[in-house]
């Protein structure tokens, strides 16, 4: 359980980011990742610095207790040194584990849905077909919100073409073939027939069998295969997580211009935040997590959509 976090009542949160960062160099790496934001990173651990409106919290991470005890120790002291003008209070939260964290509460999950565009009756019997064909496997399909969050960003994109990595029972595809125009193309691709045999019924329903390549086998050797020069304006990757590093590396090289990335999952359920998640799930997602944020080819920004959404436009 190796995540906590405190929230400290201050009218200077900024000016304790500057000092923490600077005084706390010397021991660990410490750097500015944004406006009144930092992050120190020490041998066992990480600590980041959020300055808010009347609050600086601290978020502090450590694959084991005894090392998040450490981690908040030291932080927690030269806060509290650098404190001359006020007396601060730094309480920290019991320590949590990633996956306890609660993305979208039920709360507003309810809400959400009730103010989003609802799914068509296709769209609608696709999920309860999928429920009943699948059981608990169904969580892998999108919810309708998302479906409709991709159906929207095609349409603005105004993609012709587009690449599924990860198509299972054919719920996300029939939202990005429908949005693509009459001659648009979906190159959909999956390793099951078992699920993809559900889809097609619906997606000849939807009207959109047409649009849709379905190919079946392993996506990587699917996408190394295509002509390495861009020529798609859209992905979804919503597949085995190992797999995305490679599927965006191979993804981005043939997106054109303005061409948009979208990849599902980026939360894997809260277990990326936490060290103490070494699986390699876990490992693969932070890589690419990491690759998005620092590649001089892309824009990108994550959203708390579900369990994580990462949008990254081709510059």
């Amino acid at each position: 359980m190796p995540l906590s976090t405190a929230h400290v009542a201050t009218d200077r949160p900024a000016r304790y980011v500057k000092q923490l960062i600077s005084h706390l160099g010397h021991k660990a790496t410490a750097e500015v990742t944004g406006a009144g934001r930092g992050t120190v990173t020490f041998r066992d651990g990480a600590c980041s610095l959020v300055s808010r409106r009347g609050e600086l919290v601290l978020i502090a991470a450590a694959a084991e207790l005894d090392a998040l005890a450490g981690v908040q120790d030291v932080v927690a002291r030269h806060l509290v040194r650098f404190a001359t003008e006020e007396e601060l209070h730094v309480e920290w939260s019991a320590p949590a584990g990633g996956d306890t964290l609660e993305i979208v509460t039920p709360a507003v999950d309810d809400y959400l849905l009730t103010h989003c565009t609802p799914a068509d009756q296709v769209l609608t019997e696709l999920a309860v077909a999928t429920r009943e064909a699948t059981g608990r496997s169904a969580g892998m399909q999108v919810s309708a919100d998302e479906g409709a969050l991709l159906e929207m960003l095609v349409r603005l994109a105004g993609a012709r073409r587009a690449i599924e990595v990860g198509v299972f029972t054919g719920y996300s595809a029939l939202c990005i073939a429908r949005a693509l125009p009459a001659d648009g193309y979906l190159l959909a691709c999956d390793v099951s027939t078992e699920w993809t045999d559900l889809a097609r019924p619906f997606w000849e329903r939807a009207g959109v069998q047409e649009r849709i390549d379905l190919r079946i086998g392993p996506a990587i050797d699917t996408l190394r295969a295509l002509p390495e020069e861009p020529a798609f304006d859209f992905a979804f990757v919503d597949a085995d997580k190992v797999g995305y590093p490679a599927y965006y590396e191979e993804i981005v090289t043939r997106l054109v211009p303005g061409g948009l990335l979208v990849l599902d999952n980026v939360f894997l359920g809260g277990t990326v935040l936490d060290p103490a998640f070494q699986e390699q799930d876990q490992q693969a997602m932070r890589l690419v997590n990491d690759a998005l944020a620092r590649d001089d080819r892309l824009d990108c920004v994550m959203l708390p959509v579900r369990d994580g959404v990462t949008l990254a436009r081709k510059r």
